[in-house]
């Protein structure tokens, strides 16, 4: 939940668990199940602004003739044979001395045979293009580049289909002088660099880098394998991937843009192609955005989740608190009803595994005094590392300076750091994500949107993390360590939210403040709702000792889409509020009592949607009073068993819910377009189902066999139960702040439920 938090049984001294009713109750009656989880909000549809506009390939990245051209002639081109150190050069452009070749006039040059120890140099005055045509060609150089393009208006390497061909360099450059650092990559560019062609080529970066350009880089087509020293594939000002198939192995970055001084540049598009990367720092790394259209990736960053450093919570002062290493969750992802710690949970480790900040590779400029030719070794790839001893690696897989855009694709992705991670802006519009991550499933530092795609997240510590957070369609499955989702961090408290918990009539009638703000689209009509009255609910929960906790800015938006989580700290975390207006949400939450399903600081307001959140009772929050859709908390007397069916129907008998968590719980959240405020019910546990199970949710069929927990005439908006009847809110201590320690003890657990009553209105069934 990385949130300042206190544990352990001390809280729970006095605890909210009763006995067990004494007897069995007589048998459910049958009821059956209509599509529970189905549910419409009408022709509403709200919009977050955090939706970002769509940012694809094409508007990134633009193709000449000479990107795509991969015709050549024997008459129209100089031909290059390679022979051992030596070459010959038939036709103009080009001369061959001392075992390397030098082009000095743009034109085609075709490439064969083998070069053991040399060079091919483009060094053209002219603005033209060189067109490069690998023919089946082995080029080596022990202390340099073995292509090196030092000047031209663009040079073009195209793989002749049907060939195979080799690049590579030593592990030791000779340089000019101690100021010297170029080239530093098998292939080098100082100008724009494009690959095509339908062949393939192998390319061994020794002593630092695979390729490089110093310019715009693309790969329109071919079969090209990277293994490298440090980055595999380097582009300035652009990385452009059409198509291909690209392997890498790299000490460094996958694939990387560098330019961070022009924000017009700098960024990695892809449109389509399979990408298979593994990386020991980030996979794909955008200076500024990073944008995928499409394609196929597999990509594994520090040898994946696996080698994540430990995650230590900080106690409520700085303290650590607890936590587990590599985003793996103990056994039971909880602790045992009454707060004690299981006995697989680790102890705590020395370090607190941070994993922040990217890792900038690159070879530095040799200080030997030799003043006619400086030797600078492979350990010039590491001097990065060693520089930077004390900074965190980075190891993210898909990672963006400025904003993430993924339109669509296939990823499967094992990163020990974040897997989908942006500085700014997240947008996810389609794809299909399998995804294991030693930190962060998806992490945005402002906004996460989820426009649609499919994207289980098998292992993370947090599944999505980000300062605003917004769901409009999409399947997402989150398992997390900690918090499922969590909104929280990016700017600071705002001066609404600041008045929201200090003078609520103030900020209701505050105009002026935008940060919080949705568009609601009902048939045609535009409107606009203020939400940065978040606080003032009656049904907000109290702050914990001092006012700690304050809600912040942060947001969760729940439009559309299916979310399902599974965590072992928060199941849906906001350092704010959480809306929901349509989708359906399945939360099976903490066991452990220092955590809920459901953690927020401001409100929640839910419109529509099904929403069903299981889990511990200590911790237990609802939706808020000021909802137009009506919820039920039903507490159950003691812990119930993990696949124990919780049942709500009406008491004409119509099916609610129909649920089996896949985790112990004593707590269960529901709320449907079918609850009335008015409305009878009854609550049963236990029994089977005969409807089909996405989930532990189930649709269809009939219900029946369960004992009868209680019944009760709901009184309001969100009506708390336990199995004497109506009751009023849980209380307790106010929860912990979401979001890496920036809160403080807030959540509010502390509530009064508006228009309950703590008079026991239900009944239950003895034993017969």
């Amino acid at each position: 939940m990385k949130k300042n938090m206190i544990t352990g049984s001390k809280l729970w001294s006095i605890a909210m668990i009763t006995s067990l009713l004494a007897a069995c109750s007589s048998p459910a009656t049958t009821s059956t199940t209509a599509n529970a989880a189905t549910s419409t909000t009408g022709t509403t549809k709200t919009v977050s602004v955090s939706e970002q506009t769509s940012v694809k390939y094409a508007d990134l990245v633009s193709l000449d003739a000479d990107d795509t051209n991969i015709s050549w002639s024997e008459a129209d081109s100089t031909a290059i044979k390679l022979n051992g150190t030596t070459a010959t050069v038939t036709g103009s452009g080009a001369k061959a001395a001392n075992g390397s070749v030098t082009i000095t006039e743009a034109g085609t040059y075709v490439l064969s045979g083998e070069l053991t120890n040399g060079q091919i140099v483009v060094n053209v005055a002219d603005k033209g293009t060189v067109h490069l045509v690998l023919n089946g060609a082995t080029i080596h150089d022990n202390d340099s580049a073995a292509i090196y393009i030092q000047k031209a208006g663009k040079a073009v390497i195209t793989l002749e289909k049907g060939t195979k061909n080799t690049v590579s360099d030593g592990k030791t450059y000779v340089y000019a002088d101690a100021t010297t650092d170029e080239p530093d990559a098998a292939i080098f560019s100082k100008t724009d660099l494009t690959f095509n062609g339908a062949g393939q080529l192998t390319i061994t970066g020794n002593y630092n880098e695979g390729i490089t350009s110093k310019d715009d880089l693309k790969i329109i087509s071919g079969n090209i394998s990277v293994k490298a020293a440090d980055d595999g594939i380097k582009g300035k000002d652009m990385v452009a991937i059409q198509a291909g198939t690209i392997t890498i192995e790299a000490e460094g970055d996958g694939i990387k843009s560098t330019n961070d001084t022009d924000t017009t540049k700098g960024f990695v598009a892809i449109a389509g192609g399979t990408l298979d990367i593994q990386s020991g720092n980030d996979g794909i790394q955008a200076e500024t955005a990073l944008v995928t259209d499409g394609g196929t990736y597999n990509i594994v960053t520090a040898g994946g989740s696996a080698n994540a450093p430990a995650k230590v919570e900080e106690g409520p002062f700085g303290g650590g608190g607890g936590g587990w290493g590599g985003g793996t969750p103990p056994t039971d992802m909880g602790t045992p009803p009454d707060g004690e710690p299981p006995a697989d949970m680790p102890e705590i480790p020395n370090n607190s595994g941070t994993n922040a900040g990217a890792n900038t590779n690159g070879a530095a400029a040799s200080s030997s005094t030799n003043t006619t030719a400086t030797t600078n070794t492979d350990t010039n790839a590491d001097a990065d590392t060693a520089a930077t001893a004390t900074e965190s690696t980075s190891a993210k897989a898909l990672k963006a300076g400025t904003d993430l855009t993924v339109n669509g694709g296939t990823y499967t992705i094992d990163s020990m750091d974040d897997s989908l991670h942006s500085n700014n802006n997240v947008t996810v519009n389609d794809g299909t994500f399998n995804i294991e991550s030693g930190d962060d499933g998806i992490h945005a530092d402002q906004e996460l949107t989820i426009n649609g795609g499919t994207i289980t997240i098998a292992k993370s510590y947090e599944g999505l993390e980000g300062a605003t957070i917004t769901l409009n369609d999409g399947d997402v499955d989150v398992t997390a360590s900690d918090d499922g989702v969590n909104a929280a961090g990016g700017e600071t408290e705002t001066t609404a939210n600041t008045a929201a918990s200090t003078d609520s009539a103030t900020t209701a009638t505050d105009a002026t403040t935008t940060s919080n703000i949705s568009v609601t689209e009902t048939t045609g009509t535009t409107s606009t709702t203020d939400q940065t009255s978040q606080g003032t609910d009656a049904n907000q929960q109290g702050r914990g000792p001092g006012g700690m906790g304050a809600a912040s800015n942060n947001e969760f938006h729940i439009n559309g889409g299916t979310l399902t989580v599974n965590a072992g700290g928060d199941g849906l975390d906001s350092n704010g509020s959480i809306t929901m207006t349509g989708g359906t949400v399945i939360v099976n939450g903490p066991t452990d009592n220092g955590n809920g399903a459901l953690d927020y600081d401001g409100t929640f307001e839910i419109s529509g949607g099904y929403l069903v959140a299981a889990g511990s009772s200590g911790m237990a929050q609802g939706t808020s009073d000021a909802s137009t859709q009506n919820t039920i908390v039903m507490t159950f007397p003691a812990t119930q068993k993990a696949g124990t069916l919780v049942n709500v129907q009406d008491s004409e008998g119509n099916n609610i819910l129909t649920f089996a968590p896949a985790k112990d719980y004593q707590t269960v959240v529901v709320s449907s377009p079918d609850l009335k405020k008015d409305g009878s019910y009854v609550i049963y546990s236990g029994g089977k189902s005969t409807g089909k199970s996405v989930d532990g949710l189930y649709t269809d069929g009939t219900y029946s066999g369960g004992t009868k927990v209680v019944a009760f005439q709901s009184t309001s908006n969100v009506t708390w139960v336990n199995e004497s009847g109506v009751t009023t809110a849980n209380t307790g201590m106010g929860g912990p702040g979401g979001g890496r320690g920036q809160g403080g003890f807030g959540g509010g657990r502390n509530r009064t439920q508006s228009g309950t009553t703590s008079d026991s209105t239900g009944t239950t069934d003895s034993a017969k």
